[in-house]
């Protein structure tokens, strides 16, 4: 559909991403007393939040029983964005973090090591991944709740032909779940040539760009560039502390230890509104997951966005409860 032909702004969704980080559970700011299980911190979470998106997923390979609980855990209209495992993306992960069946792909020389990567498993690894992913996902595809198969790829995932050629292919192996990209350098926004080729290929493709709020200044940094190459734009916000976000040996969330104020997210709202004017939805998910960082913001990204006068969704009717009133925002 082109803008000429749509007659109204897409929906735009406004979430955090992960509702059972521990440094949140931790904060008290969030949950009420009482709301300690996963299943009622699910359900809690979706009277605040149209939409979520599922980090876990990135560590170890989605399960299709735990996307059956998440569906029947939630209400019609409710969105699952879902990270890709990391050995999808290029980045490494965990043996023991595997499936059985993964598990078995393992060479001899390989099994003992912290860290593998896909290259050291073989073309039927990746076979077998695409596989656990649509089988593992077909439950929420079914209800109508998965939104995106986010593929946050590392540096060293580098725009060429073998990246634009990774990136077709998980597509089309994951039709038809739909696939956005989200760059960490590596050449694919390097300047504005660069950058306009990235998207036109993205559209091409078929797969959503994915806009970044993040750090600047490092060679990962990439730039608050906001587009849509498919009709669903998804913009991530993780936060703009310089000093922690390179740090390793750390818990993942003193990376994104950063609560942004009303001026720094009202500089994004005249660009999600232009993305709900081009695409017919716009995920905007918080990835600053520091205590309760991330849902403030959430939650004030949605009244600066009610105010004006671009009209976010509210948590999907058949939630028990609803999100604070605008102005209320930041009182978690």
């Amino acid at each position: 559909m082109t803008q000429t032909e749509r007659k109204r702004p897409g929906r735009i969704l406004v979430g955090n991403c992960s509702w059972t980080d521990p440094t949140l559970i931790a904060s008290g700011g969030f949950y009420p007393p009482g709301v300690s299980s996963a299943a009622a911190r699910l359900a809690y979470y979706a009277t605040q939040f149209p939409i979520v998106e599922v980090d876990a997923t990135f560590y170890a390979p989605p399960d299709e029983r735990n996307a059956e609980r998440w569906a029947a855990r939630t209400p019609p209209g409710f969105v699952f964005d879902i990270k890709a495992f990391a050995l999808l993306t290029g980045h490494g992960a965990a043996p023991e973090r595997f499936t059985p069946e993964l598990r078995s792909c393992l060479p001899p020389g390989v099994a003992g090591k912290r860290n593998v990567y896909l290259r050291d498993l073989g073309a039927h690894a990746e076979e077998l991944l695409y596989e656990t992913h649509r089988r593992a996902l077909a439950p929420l595809h079914a209800a109508g709740k998965l939104g995106v198969v986010l593929f946050q790829f590392p540096p060293w995932f580098l725009a060429g032909h073998e990246g634009r050629e990774h990136i077709r292919r998980a597509v089309r192996e994951l039709a038809p779940h739909r696939v956005a990209v989200e760059f960490r350098g590596g050449g694919w926004l390097s300047d504005d040539t660069g950058a306009a080729r990235t998207l036109s290929f993205l559209e091409s493709a078929g797969a959503s760009y994915v806009s970044v709020d993040e750090p600047q200044g490092f060679p990962n940094s990439t730039p608050p560039l906001s587009a849509a190459t498919s009709d669903l734009a998804v913009v991530r916000f993780h936060g703009r502390n310089s000093d922690t976000w390179q740090i390793r040996g750390r818990a993942a969330s003193d990376r994104f230890n950063y609560l942004y104020d009303a001026g720094e997210l009202g500089e994004w709202v005249p660009q999600i509104r232009a993305l709900a004017e081009q695409a017919g939805s716009v995920h905007v998910l918080f990835n600053n997951n520091y205590r309760d960082y991330g849902v403030r913001n959430a939650r004030q990204m949605t009244a600066l966005l009610a105010e004006a006068g671009v009209s976010p969704e509210r948590p999907p009717a058949g939630a028990a409860g609803a999100a604070p009133p605008p102005g209320q925002e930041t009182l978690l």
